[in-house]
């Protein structure tokens, strides 16, 4: 049994949020995870420019990451 990468399961959270960003005319894209925990992402389309992407990282990725990778320390966009 091969081990999900660390890329592979940030990747799934997404992929089950992007619907959300969709619906808003965005998306969100995956760049990298520090060796501190810090997950980087990019968001795109309306959600780059949006005055909630701060709470949205937050209070919506952060979250939804911690449930499944509780080493996720925050989450930042570029």
């Amino acid at each position: 049994m091969s081990e999900v990468s660390v890329r592979e399961r940030i990747e799934g959270v997404l992929a089950e949020l992007r619907p959300f960003f969709q619906s808003d005319g965005g998306d969100v894209e995956f760049v990298e995870m520090t060796d501190q925990g810090v997950v980087r992402v990019r968001l795109m389309g309306a959600c780059h420019n949006c005055p909630s992407s701060t709470q949205t990282m937050q209070h919506g990725i952060k979250i939804a990451l911690q449930e499944v990778m509780p080493e996720v320390t925050a989450v930042e966009g570029l």
